[in-house]
């Protein structure tokens, strides 16, 4: 099953245009929400968050113990509406904290939710140096016929280095040039 994961064509290079990309990032304590912001500010895709319909709790020992039961459980939470839809774009950056070696919940429920057949998967997670688990064949278990492709670890916000690893990660995952149109005007990323 693993081995689906792979590319097609290793080899291709992708020009996907603004319009084509969507963020959709999960954030509990705001590192996450950071590199999707900055993912956004590099690519000109659309954003779109995700909230879960009850908070999570504040007290650190009580949001441990919730989110154990719910990773072990393969809970999902039922999400405030969001602004965009996958539909449209080609390309989804999925963004979460790394929760328990694992996608937080409220990310699980979003990719159950919606059908990624396929799409390109740009998984990126926040963490302090936890474990990391597989992050990306856990998406791909929930998404099996998108391309799922290497997951970004970012420890906690990526600080003044987050522009150049976000660099260095879309060449890696193939995503080597963006190709943004605005106004009339057209940059690339790299």
């Amino acid at each position: 099953m693993m081995e689906r994961m792979k590319e097609k064509n290793p080899d291709r290079n992708e020009h996907i245009g603004s319009g084509q990309i969507l963020i959709v990032s999960y954030s509990y304590s705001g590192n996450t929400h950071r590199i999707a912001q900055e993912i956004q500010k590099a690519t000109g895709g659309d954003w779109s968050e995700i909230y879960p319909w009850q908070p999570y709790p504040m007290a650190f020992p009580e949001l441990l113990q919730q989110v154990k039961q719910e990773v072990q459980s393969h809970y999902r939470p039922g999400l405030l509406p969001t602004s965009h839809t996958p539909q449209a774009y080609s390309a989804v950056f999925v963004g979460s904290p790394n929760w328990c070696g694992t996608i937080a919940p409220p990310l699980a429920s979003w990719l159950y939710q919606n059908d990624l057949s396929g799409k390109v998967l740009l998984p990126f997670y926040s963490h302090c140096g936890g474990v990391s688990g597989d992050l990306r064949g856990d998406i791909f278990r929930l998404c099996p016929k998108a391309d799922v492709r290497e997951a970004l670890s970012v420890i906690d916000d990526g600080g003044e280095e987050l522009p150049d690893i976000l660099r260095e990660w879309f060449i890696k995952t193939r995503i080597t040039e963006f190709r943004i149109f605005r106004a009339g005007q057209e940059r690339s990323f790299l």
